[in-house]
């Protein structure tokens, strides 16, 4: 797939009813990893009210102690993972023996399915580090589906210019008439990641129905008539098919939705399961070492 370049008014988004800001969250700073010093936005109390998001973490700094010692081997088990890199580069290996870096505006999508075990660790000592990870859950038809993972270059990632001064990478889904990277049935993700250049404004549909929020990152953004500082996650309220966006200047921000599962969630750490003995048999196949011996298949 090459980039997507399309100019204003080529293709609009109907926005009837904007949605609201239910309530803003400030993130969590914690650590993970060996010592990756992060902030945890989409927390595990937030899983319920964000379905099907279990967790988003946001990673930035120009400090390598910060974040040298990246992620060793670690195993997941039923979900997806979504790593967004901003700035800076990670190597990523899985237990089949599979590697790529990821680097400044690639994406590694990975489904963990029934289990694998993988590492991404820097590739530099200097210099700033900044990104996201998002956790999307699978419906239980689908936890112990054969792991899978794409990586997708920054070239890779369609970009579409609604509006003058503002710019939107679609990672997965679909924004004023452009495909994402990457689509995934049932839980229908829309992943976007918008950058305002100057003032401006952006419409985006939202279907009625779907959990979804805004994290700004830089600047300030306005969604529907509240302020939204960077740092800060907006949750949607569901009273609305679309959302506005609008910023005064330079600003970016992610706007993340999707379909609920309205299933029941038993987690611990790096698994994700239905219930608390599927939990346990993820346990029991990771001690046993079954998760080193899955067929990882790579896009």
């Amino acid at each position: 797939m090459s980039k997507t370049i399309v100019s204003p008014a080529v293709a609009s988004e109907h926005v009837a009813r904007e949605r609201t800001v239910e309530r803003q969250v400030t993130g969590m700073a914690t650590s993970d990893g060996d010592g990756v010093r992060l902030t945890r936005v989409l927390t595990q109390d937030l899983q319920r009210r964000l379905d099907p998001y279990l967790m988003l973490d946001s990673f930035a700094s120009d400090d390598p102690g910060d974040y040298i010692g990246g992620f060793p081997d670690h195993p997941h088990r039923g979900f997806e993972t979504v790593t967004y890199m901003i700035a800076g580069r990670m190597r990523h290996r899985d237990s089949a023996g599979h590697e790529g870096l990821l680097q400044n505006g690639g994406v590694q999508w990975m489904t963990a399915g029934s289990g694998l075990i993988h590492s991404e660790l820097p590739e530099q000592e200097a210099g700033r580090m900044e990104g996201f990870q998002l956790w999307l859950n699978l419906p239980a038809a689908d936890k112990m589906t054969a792991p899978w993972y794409r990586d997708i270059q920054e070239g890779d990632i369609p970009e579409v210019a609604p509006s003058e001064g503002v710019l939107v990478r679609v990672i997965a889904g679909a924004s004023h008439g452009v495909a994402g990277a990457v689509q995934r049935p049932i839980t229908e993700p829309l992943y976007l990641d918008i950058a305002f250049s100057e003032a401006g404004e952006l419409a985006q549909s939202v279907p009625e129905g779907f959990n979804g929020f805004v994290f700004v990152y830089r600047g300030v953004v306005s969604v529907g008539s509240e302020q939204v500082q960077a740092g800060k996650m907006a949750i949607l309220a569901n009273d609305g098919d679309g959302v506005v966006l609008r910023a005064a200047g330079v600003a970016r921000a992610l706007l993340v939705a999707g379909k609920p599962l309205g299933e029941s969630i038993a987690q611990y750490g790096p698994f994700v399961m239905n219930t608390q003995a599927e939990l346990q048999q993820a346990f029991l196949d990771y001690q046993a070492g079954r998760f080193k011996d899955v067929e990882v298949r790579k896009a």
